[in-house]
């Protein structure tokens, strides 16, 4: 039997980004805007009807969505997406080639993989995903090992790789999430000898050294909660990039990492913050 998805249906939705904040604390795993309104799903049926009485002003439905469907008509209609030097592809039949050494001879080398959609955000195609992208290519990755936290896609962690950092570790606390990112090594194979996904917890995982850049694409109260567990993830002078955040949670996501940490570095898209904090 083909898996399906918790979603919920919203009709006449005049602020998306509002209808997420509200439903933030049962970790939404996608949303999609359509005619008449939006579809946001969610990792587990009890955190969708949770999120149900959360959003009981709008005009909302419970939905069960078959996996292969979504996919298949999210691909379709999915075009390339460019960020900076980086292009997301979402059908893995394009022909392309990957070009994973930023030192290249060849001046401003194109990046392009393929990230085939899934029922989370990671494609490249959302807000979020797009601030992180920009925020790795602001920082020198030669010889260092990039840690994403809540991988999803594994988007960020292969990228990281073809900017050129020596390795890249993925981790996700949703087996679901890591089994597609695994399935994306195989569609960026130049990549994927440098890059290992795997589950875990972000509260529980042990690092052996902290000489690390940390990416973390997760939701105002994940980082809020984990901020100090995060910092402690990177050692002094080394890069922590945040998004997953809105523009007016900002300042309470800074404030949870306190004087541990220094902002270098903001961008704001569609109401979506990214940062780059360093290490004191």
């Amino acid at each position: 039997m083909a898996k399906s998805w918790p979603a919920v249906d919203v009709r006449y939705v005049d602020d998306p980004d509002l209808l997420l904040a509200l439903v933030d604390d049962f970790s939404p795993t996608a949303l999609e805007e359509h005619q008449a309104g939006v579809r946001i799903f969610f990792a587990t049926t009890a955190a969708r009807d949770a999120a149900m009485s959360a959003i009981a002003v709008y005009d909302a439905q419970p939905v069960d969505v078959p996996d292969d469907d979504w996919a298949r008509r999210s691909q379709e209609g999915l075009a390339p997406v460019t960020v900076g030097r980086i292009t997301i592809i979402a059908n893995p039949k394009s022909q392309i080639t990957t070009i994973t050494n930023p030192k290249s001879q060849i001046p401003n080398p194109d990046i392009k993989l393929v990230i085939p959609p899934s029922i989370g955000f990671g494609t490249g195609h959302h807000a979020t995903t797009r601030l992180c992208l920009a925020a790795l290519q602001t920082l020198d990755l030669s010889g260092r090992i990039v840690i994403d936290v809540g991988t999803g896609s594994g988007v960020l962690a292969l990228a990281g790789v073809a900017l050129g950092a020596a390795g890249a570790f993925g981790f996700d606390n949703d087996p679901d999430a890591i089994a597609a990112a695994r399935e994306n090594l195989m569609h960026n194979p130049a990549l994927a000898d440098n890059v290992v996904f795997f589950v875990a917890d972000l509260r529980t995982v042990q690092y052996e050294d902290a000489n690390h850049v940390v990416t973390a694409n997760l939701t105002a109260s994940l980082l809020i909660e984990s901020a100090s567990t995060l910092a402690c993830a990177i050692s002094s002078g080394r890069h922590i990039i945040l998004s997953g955040l809105l523009t007016d949670e900002r300042d309470a996501v800074l404030a949870a990492f306190g004087e541990s940490v220094k902002k270098v570095w903001q961008a704001d898209e569609d109401g979506w913050t990214g940062l780059i904090l360093v290490k004191n």
